[in-house]
């Protein structure tokens, strides 16, 4: 009896993987992975980005290498038409001094900082200096006298959450401080402010990212601080109240730069009225080489394209390939993407139904982030199993990618996917001098590739067309 039932079990486990090897979307997408895996060009590719073009901050002369060189990519991987959508995006240095000293009883202390994007820089570029004051939420100084502020250099020192299993969730919670943070303490009087960085790890490691001045409050330099050093300052506030830090930054704005998003298309057999975007943003900040933010989406959108072209695939709909400038410090590329594609949606006959994003890093992709309607995510969450020999396995609502975003304004409003790596290592690295090449691991990158190619073909083939 026991025999019977295992050969039975057999024959029923034969019987379903002959029928999932005859599915035409099994075998679309096992060809997908298999060329990703043996022929992938996206690891050598972000090696070149990341090595011979480097950084590619919004406004700087590598963004424009990078735009170049995108193009130049696309071209070459076969797409029908590539050109740039002018972006007119922000320019601003970092400048060569970042430097803060805290003075504790008779010790002085370095401390690790880096200015915030967009923050001026201290006056006339020489050392400001103050008693500090630690909250650890932006609305905490609403709290306070006005005399406990004034003159002083704020700490902001919020940790990320570390009871989330989800880390972007974490980043959420705690990103407000660094976006906010340098306006709230001026209103109250402030002279500076130091922002815990937007990381897990305690390290020595200054976490960069954008800031928001408000144009009715003075503006103050703003500098990220490494959690070690944000922790050693709350711990020495316990017994010196009174211990002041100096800071010293060149940061600088100038004027608008005009640059631009990368456009790669290749027209559809069947209904080349309807368009499907694919892209991450080619942007990044400046202390590192963007390999994971947003190096690998950028890489992940050109081999797509490589390995659809390499599979012989012929698409249903018009794919875009999109190299979003400015995410970083603005999201200008995203905004102008959706603009255009609103004028598009009017005065043609063009629709875009489809939108994915890859910015969540190169590592060991776990499935897709959905923002859709409800029947449009069934339609995703059916392909479950198709993925699930890949281990993909997370089909989750909200938060598709901030590049693609502002296209949820479209009428109709398309389905959009962002691609869902593994985040537990993500903010190791994220906006920091370690976010390079050497950090992102070729297999890894290359399954993220081959996961975004296969999300696009399905995108491609089950979409249903909107209803006139």
């Amino acid at each position: 009896m026991l025999r019977t039932s295992i050969l039975l079990v057999t024959l029923l486990c034969n019987a379903f993987a002959a029928q999932a090897e005859s599915n035409p979307d099994s075998l679309l997408l096992r060809s997908i992975y298999d060329e990703a895996l043996t022929n992938g060009e996206s690891y050598e590719n972000l090696r070149t980005l990341t090595k011979d073009i480097g950084h590619r901050l919004s406004g700087s002369q590598s963004a424009a290498d990078a735009m170049q060189w995108g193009s130049a990519v696309m071209r070459g991987y076969g797409a029908d038409s590539v050109w740039i959508m002018p972006v007119m995006v922000p320019s601003w240095t970092r400048g060569s001094i970042a430097r803060s000293t805290a003075y504790i009883g008779q010790k002085q202390v370095p401390l690790r900082v880096t200015a915030l994007g967009g923050s001026v820089g201290t006056p006339n570029d020489q050392s400001i200096r103050g008693k500090v004051i630690m909250v650890k939420d932006v609305n905490a100084l609403d709290t306070l006298r006005a005399s406990a502020i004034a003159g002083r250099i704020v700490l902001f020192n919020r940790a990320m959450d570390p009871v989330l299993i989800n880390t972007g969730a974490a980043y959420g919670g705690a990103v407000d401080q660094r976006g906010n943070g340098a306006s709230a303490a001026a209103k109250a009087g402030a002279i500076g402010a130091l922002v815990r960085s937007m990381t897990h790890a305690l390290d020595t490691l200054p976490h960069t990212g954008a800031l928001r001045y408000k144009d009715e409050i003075n503006r103050i330099p703003a500098a990220a601080i490494s959690t070690v050093d944000a922790t050693t300052l709350s711990h020495a506030l316990e017994n010196h109240p009174d211990l002041e830090v100096s800071l010293q930054m060149n940061c600088a704005a100038f004027d608008d730069v005009l640059q631009g998003n990368v456009i790669g298309q290749w027209t559809g057999t069947e209904k080349p009225n309807e368009i499907i975007t694919i892209g991450g943003h080619l942007d990044s900040w400046d202390i590192g080489e963007g390999a994971h933010d947003d190096g690998a989406g950028v890489v992940h959108t050109l081999e797509a394209l490589r390995i659809l072209k390499a599979i012989g695939y012929q698409p249903k709909r018009t794919l875009r390939f999109v190299l979003f400038i400015n995410e970083e410090n603005g999201n200008r590329g995203g905004k102008e993407y959706a603009r255009k594609a609103a004028i598009e949606n009017e005065e043609s006959d063009l629709v875009h139904v489809g939108a994915m994003e890859s910015d969540a890093g190169g590592f060991v992709p776990r499935g897709f982030r959905i923002d859709a309607t409800d029947s449009a995510t069934a339609i995703v969450r059916s392909w479950e199993g198709l993925f699930d020999p890949y281990n993909i396995h997370l089909f989750r609502r909200g938060g598709a990618g901030v590049d693609i975003s502002p296209l949820k304004t479209l009428n109709p409003r398309p389905t959009m996917l962002g691609l869902s790596p593994d985040g537990q290592r993500y903010f190791d690295f994220h906006h920091s001098s370690q976010d390079v090449f050497e950090n992102v691991h070729k297999r890894e990158l290359e399954l993220g590739a081959a996961t975004f190619a296969a999300a696009l073909v399905m995108l491609d083939q089950h979409l249903p067309s909107p209803q006139p």
